[in-house]
């Protein structure tokens, strides 16, 4: 049976509660799914100053762990366009796996939460890529294979690159019920291109 990682960081909840979407997605698609966070690198008290709740309680994802896996999704929280420096510090930690070809040809996706709008959607998730391309990754992007991506009538957060949800500039708003669908139709989706590219 495919097996699939779900890799994020999650300052406020959006991404950790989006993440729960693209599992539901990738379970329906016939694979297993892990929900893993990365570790935070910012102290308590200043966590605290920043008003951000505790942790979910998924494990932390080590880069030995990674060789369990077919495939992985990369929930990103997005920081001035950009990933944010916890999930580049994993990023970091992977380069026994560069070296020794770890990665090589298993599937890689991404989700996104930005404050707004023009907050780095996509560029978020196009700024992984140089990391898959290192890895010999291969990226599987959301496509427009869910209509709901072209909607325009209301603000969300999914692009060709992958889905992704808005979190307003004060971190107010939750994911919306088309970005959790979309979400879910992503899950999917990139769980049946790995088990192709698994087989």
């Amino acid at each position: 049976m495919t097996k699939i990682a779900i890799i994020y960081y999650s300052m406020y909840g959006h991404v950790a509660g989006f993440a729960e979407s693209v599992k539901k997605g990738i379970e329906a698609s016939g694979a297993t799914c892990d929900i893993y966070q990365v570790a935070e690198t910012l102290p308590e008290e200043v966590l605290g100053k920043m008003g951000a709740p505790p942790k979910k309680d998924h494990p932390v994802m080590t880069p030995e762990k990674m060789s369990e896996y077919d495939g992985f999704m990369f929930g990103i929280s997005g920081r001035f366009g950009s990933v944010p420096a916890q999930m580049k510090a994993f990023m970091d930690s992977t380069g026994g796996l560069w070296q020794s070809g770890g990665l090589v040809g298993k599937a890689a996706g991404t989700f996104v939460s930005t404050g707004t709008q023009a907050g780095g959607q996509e560029n978020c998730q196009v700024s992984m890529i140089s990391f898959f391309a290192h890895q010999g990754m291969v990226f599987v992007p959301l496509g427009y294979v869910d209509p709901k991506v072209f909607t325009n009538d209301e603000a969300h957060g999914a692009s060709a690159y992958g889905s992704g949800t808005l979190a307003s500039s004060d971190g107010s708003r939750m994911p919306s019920e088309l970005e959790l669908a979309v979400g879910e139709t992503h899950g999917k989706h990139f769980g049946g291109i790995t088990a192709k590219l698994a087989a």
